[in-house]
């Protein structure tokens, strides 16, 4: 009973720590300009994962057979992911962001289907319909329209892509490497994608960076709790009890980030918002129907 309870209280709180992100990123947004913001928050990441491992005697040699795997691993996440989510949280409110990230564990089995010919089954089909519904109710006010921009909406779109090619090459990394090394070198390798990016984008305008101590403790925030706390537990939790009820928990993530975006962001929620959020997370259980067989015994880890 008692290692239940530390695990699902770790499960829970990564996607606390997740939902935190979106609010956190838009507080730091304020000083930092998003590829300064990624790149800062990614370099922090890796030198804690380093730190960790190393002084922890956990700390694997990258194969080199292996590392163009794990170059794909990090284009797709962090690069392009964090592209998607930190540029689209400039122009979108935080709930509308978690909510369309939420749709992740929806639209991969698609994705599987074309590239690894994998079953989808008509659960899955009738949660994608039902929780791109609940999004049209978030993003579309009854007496003003489409309330959101367009471009951040793809923007986020794109994170959720991305996020689901890494998920499809994640499968491609021997199990050889623990989740924390994993972690630790598609963060590291990511940064050979960002500080080009960087220098190409925002170093000429980092000497008129005005820091303010809210953004540089989002920052901080982001980098420890979003970055690596979350990914370790969620990790730990998936090799114990597997990847698709492990995601369920997914679902909870636009529900806290709408409160805490209600509280902190003082972000309104309409009841169309209420009604979007609600419908999105029915989708979301729905497409998870016909997986969540709880039987005893070993599940799929990554």
């Amino acid at each position: 009973m008692y290692k239940s309870i530390k695990l699902y209280t770790a499960i829970v709180l990564a996607m606390v720590f997740w939902s935190f992100s979106f609010i956190w990123t838009r507080v730091a947004i304020h000083s930092f300009q998003p590829m300064t913001l990624i790149t800062l928050r990614l370099i922090i990441a890796a030198v804690l994962l380093f730190i960790v491992a190393k002084s922890t005697g956990k700390l694997q040699k990258l194969r080199r057979k292996d590392f163009k795997w794990f170059i794909l691993l990090a284009f797709f996440e962090p690069f392009l992911y964090y592209v998607g989510e930190t540029y689209g949280l400039t122009t979108v409110e935080s709930t509308l962001a978690a909510v369309i990230v939420s749709t992740i564990p929806l639209f991969a089995p698609v994705l599987a289907f074309i590239v690894l010919r994998e079953r989808i089954g008509w659960a899955n089909i009738l949660g994608i319909v039902v929780s791109l519904i609940g999004v049209f109710f978030v993003i579309y006010e009854p007496k003003g329209g489409f309330s959101a921009n367009p471009w951040g909406v793809a923007l986020m779109f794109l994170a959720v892509f991305s996020a689901i090619c890494y998920a499809t090459v994640l499968r491609k990394i021997p199990v050889y490497y623990s989740n924390m090394n994993v972690i630790f070198y598609q963060s590291l390798l990511g940064l050979i994608f960002f500080i080009p990016t960087f220098l190409l984008t925002d170093f000429p305008t980092i000497q008129s960076i005005q820091v303010s101590r809210e953004s540089l403790v989002a920052l901080f925030m982001l980098s420890v709790f979003a970055s690596v706390i979350a990914f370790v537990l969620f990790a730990g939790a998936v090799r114990q009890v597997g990847v698709t009820r492990t995601n369920v928990f997914v679902n909870l993530i636009p529900v806290f980030t709408a409160i805490l975006s209600w509280f902190i962001l003082d972000e309104i929620l309409t009841v169309s918002k209420w009604v979007g959020i609600t419908i999105v997370v029915v989708g979301l259980f729905v497409s998870q129907m016909g997986k969540l067989k709880f039987n005893k015994g070993v599940e799929d880890v990554i």
